[in-house]
């Protein structure tokens, strides 16, 4: 390796070593990596509770100059008679988010002390007696004591659970300034699939054949389960979220321009929310669902919920199975440097992969006392995967007929684990919205797989020629430790501040044993072999800042990371050991501004400007060989710089009918897929390249044609650049492109509904890939049945078999490359769904075509 490749670039702290010693062949001991665990964890809780210790300290100091408002009343019930011990809750009006909680004392009284402005509802419940709902109200800027009449309980009826049915449906789409929220539950098809499948179906987000997932055109976007990170990427990350059912979802946040509180590292953000209930008493759900193409597949889970006064208890179990029939044809021609063909090669590979899955995540919130709530999450997952190819090579000269053809297996049995533990608390202050939170999160991912590869080669004549055998031992795990705290505070006239610190470790260690097979005994092949150790240390610290005028919004943020990463390429008898070392830091500034073009709201401009940086991920730096078949293979890069990308976005809407957004992005030391052609053989490896530019305009469109139609519309239109170097060569790319998606529902009855979804993506570019033009159609009907508890669903995905991918790789030297893809993506699927237990505080509530209530719920 040479050093000169770990460069510094402008705007960070850049060291940069490469060791080459035989001390690095043993590494550090396991007792050091504890000893240096144990000191950061000590250091960050130290950390933790001085900054705690300050924040109360300074907190009840600035008490007395914050916003105030009350709220009191007493409930009694028929007879007149105080009752104690109801549960009162304040909601915000436009998401029933429960916003304070508490009981009535003895003589059935009660004070709320409100922290900020807003419109809110006052539900009231308790054992045996009818719930009570006010209807919305105001409490304004200048704060007020407000005396609520005396709240009249009624005995419950035998009936009553008839009532608490849900019966509302949000809109497919609502927006915020800073993110894009999609109700998943308002699409019919979600139940029938997969999360991914889910994913596809968002307006705006692509997912490619390799399960990268794009957003408006943007790389490298990081995906959150309930705001955490998966850390995970590619391959990995589809897999997992081909295995989640998409019926554990609720909604999806799409945050084009994350502010300060989140991670600067990826490009946009998607946020997948779980379903968690949040009303007093049991509650779940049950869902099961078949589904055929040219292969069965079956998503089942079970989601489960009991709340109290002191604790909620919640957790979802799934099983599924995931099988394809993937069938793919690769063409390759090679050329001298005059253009005449020397040698091609065609490879069809006819691949199936099935992998069964057992998921749990269970967790509790314990209410210590009226301010203080901790909580605990432990999941854990387990799948089992078996891949299996069979492929046909044959090879050309200069002439249509093959001189010879390859046949062979590439077979992969393996065991993916994930275990993970969050520990959680939320302190709230004397008002609402000023609060404190903490978390602890662990999380190790472990698999162990196998990878056997075996091809021989038939000349003209039928004869066997070379044969070859080799065998792959692939097994990895990451361990992730991170800690991060976080404090918000409203201050008066509508502004808000927040701040928070994080620091987290990743260890990742990844082995590939080789071997090749003559007379069927192993032996060992050195060369081939590796062992890659690497660690990531990332500490960050942020502040943000919000303020609201009557028309003008302005939130201004600052987020700094620090950033530590070791690898260790472990030596054998044929390898040499090799090390690197990094450290950087920067700054990350975000801007976010909105103004109201008239009183009323209904037109709003905004724009945001971020600074973001991707680093790359675990799998991209480890030098490890994988074989796709005899001719083709991927790797890692470990001398892979971190990108750096700078974005501002324009964005006008019209109530909650039209968004129109225009974006754009500039990418400094851009990190692709890079193809290489060497000796016939393909060569996938990420590179960095110069800078990549992206234009983006989109538009979406959400309205009624007629009272039983609901239609979002959908259509972007984006400009790609990539320049730069690449293996000595000039890359100069540009693409101009657009998709369009339109997702229509159809409400037949009061029990009866339809969705039809249809989506067209025009060519693409992504680097060398060009990807051609490509189209798909979808549909879904529902009946409601058990009193509406309970749905079926028939769903038709990709009704003419359009999906698949027609793709180029350009720019290599002297060589061409064409692949065509066919998945397994017609299917049928039937799925049943099914709500069961108590729910207090729901209630119907409808929205009309104009305007949806706005979010309260921001991301600071």
């Amino acid at each position: 390796m040479d050093e000169n490749l770990c460069h510094a670039r402008p705007g960070f702290r850049h060291a940069t070593s490469l060791v080459q010693h035989d001390y690095f062949l043993t590494l550090q001991p396991f007792a050091k990596f504890a000893e240096t665990f144990i000191s950061l964890t000590a250091n960050i809780m130290r950390t933790i509770l001085l900054f705690l210790f300050f924040i109360i300290t300074v907190s009840d100091l600035m008490a007395q100059g914050r916003f105030r408002a009350t709220v009191s009343g007493q409930i009694k019930d028929i007879q007149n008679e105080p009752v104690s011990g109801a549960t009162v809750n304040l909601l915000m009006a436009g998401d029933s988010t429960v916003v304070i909680r508490l009981t009535s004392g003895n003589n059935g009284s009660f004070e709320l002390k409100v922290g900020s402005p807003g419109i809110y509802l006052l539900a009231v419940s308790a054992i045996s007696m009818e719930p009570f709902i006010s209807l919305p109200f105001t409490i304004d800027s200048a704060g007020k004591k407000l005396q609520w009449p005396a709240i009249i309980l009624r005995p419950q009826k035998k009936t009553a659970l008839k009532e608490v049915v849900v019966t509302a449906k949000k809109p497919l789409l609502e927006y915020d300034l800073d993110k894009t929220i999609v109700n998943v539950e308002s699409m019919i098809g979600a139940a029938a699939g997969s999360s991914l499948e889910v994913l596809e179906k968002t307006p705006g987000v692509t997912v490619d054949n390799n399960g990268e997932i794009t957003m408006n055109g943007m790389q490298s976007v990081t995906v959150l389960i309930d705001g955490r990170p998966t850390y995970m990427s590619g391959r990995d990350l589809a897999a997992y979220l081909r295995s989640l059912p998409g019926s554990l979802l609720e909604k999806i946040e799409l945050i084009t321009n994350p502010p300060a509180k989140y991670d600067a590292n990826g490009g946009a953000l998607i946020n997948i929310k779980l379903k968690k209930k949040r009303t007093q008493g049991y509650a779940g759900s049950a869902t099961h669902n078949s589904n055929i193409g040219k292969r069965y597949r079956t998503y089942n889970s079970i989601n489960l919920n009991y709340l109290n006064r002191k604790i909620n208890y919640f957790g979802n179990f799934s099983y599924s199975r995931y099988t394809e029939r993937n069938q793919s044809t690769d063409d390759r021609a090679f050329f001298t440097t005059g253009g005449q063909r020397t040698t091609a090669t065609k490879v069809e590979n006819d691949n199936d992969a099935r992998s069964d899955e057992l998921s749990a995540r269970l967790g509790m919130d314990y209410n210590l006392n009226k301010k203080t709530t901790l909580g605990i999450i432990l999941n854990g997952t387990t799948r089992k995967r078996n891949d299996g190819s069979e492929y046909i090579t044959q090879m050309f000269s200069t002439n249509d007929y093959p001189d010879s053809t390859g046949r062979g297996n590439n077979s992969t049995h393996g065991r993916w684990e994930q275990l993970g533990a969050n520990a959680n608390m939320q302190h709230r202050f004397t008002e609402k919205g000023e609060e404190i939170t903490a978390d602890l999160n662990y999380i190790r991912y472990n698999n162990r797989s196998t990878q056997d590869l075996s091809n021989y080669v038939e000349d003209q004549s039928g004869q066997l020629g070379n044969i070859s055998n080799f065998l792959y031992r692939l097994p990895y795990s990451t361990d992730v430790f991170t800690a991060r705290m976080d404090y918000s505070l409203p201050l008066k006239n509508k502004a808000s501040f927040s701040t928070g610190l994080k620091s987290g470790l990743v260890k990742n260690n990844h082995q590939s044993d080789y071997y090749s097979i003559p007379d069927n005994k192993p032996v060992p092949d050195y060369s081939k072999s590796n062992h890659f150790i690497y660690r990531e240390y990332i500490h960050a610290l942020y502040v943000n800042g919000r303020k609201d005028w009557k028309r003008f919004g302005l939130q201004l943020g600052l987020r700094w990371e620090y950033t530590q990463t070791k690898g260790n390429q472990l030596g054998n008898e044929a390898v040499a050991p090799s090390m690197f070392r990094r450290n950087y830091h920067s700054f990350f500034p975000s801007f976010f501004t909105s103004y109201k073009l008239d009183s009323a709201g209904k037109n709003s401009l905004a724009f945001s400007y971020a600074r973001r940086i991707n680093r790359p991920g675990y799998h991209q730096l480890n030098p490890f060989l994988f074989f796709i078949d005899q001719y083709s293979y991927t790797t890692g890069n470990p001398m892979l710089n971190p990108t750096i990308a700078n974005r501002i976005e324009l964005n006008w809407r019209y109530k909650q009918l039209l968004t129109t957004r225009l974006m754009y992005e500039r990418q400094d030391d851009g990190i692709a897929n890079a193809t290489q052609i060497d000796k016939n053989t393909q060569i996938n490896r990420p590179e960095n390249f110069a800078a990549r530019d992206l234009l983006a305009l989109m538009v979406n469109l959400s309205f009624k044609p007629a009272k039983w139609w609901n239609m979002n519309f959908h259509i972007a239109g984006a400009r790609f650049s990539t320049n730069g170097k690449l293996y000595n060569q000039s890359i100069d790319l540009q693409l101009y492109t657009w998709r369009t998606q339109i997702q229509n529902q159809f409400s037949i009855s009061k029990t009866w509904s339809a969705e039809l979804y249809a989506t067209y993506h025009a060519p693409n570019i992504n680097f060398q890939t060009y990807v051609k033009s490509r189209y798909w159609i979808n549909t879904a009907v529902q009946k409601k049945v058990l009193k509406n508890k309970g749905s079926i669903k028939l769903n038709l995905e990709d009704i003419f078999h359009s999906m698949g991918t027609r793709e180029e790789n350009r720019g290599l030297v002297n060589a061409y490359s064409f692949r065509t893809n066919d998945p397994d993506t017609r299917r049928i699927a039937i799925s049943f769904s099914y709500n069961f237990g108590k729910e207090t505080f729901s209630r119907k509530r409808k929205y009309n075509d104009d305007a949806a209530d706005e979010l309260k719920e921001r991301a600071q």
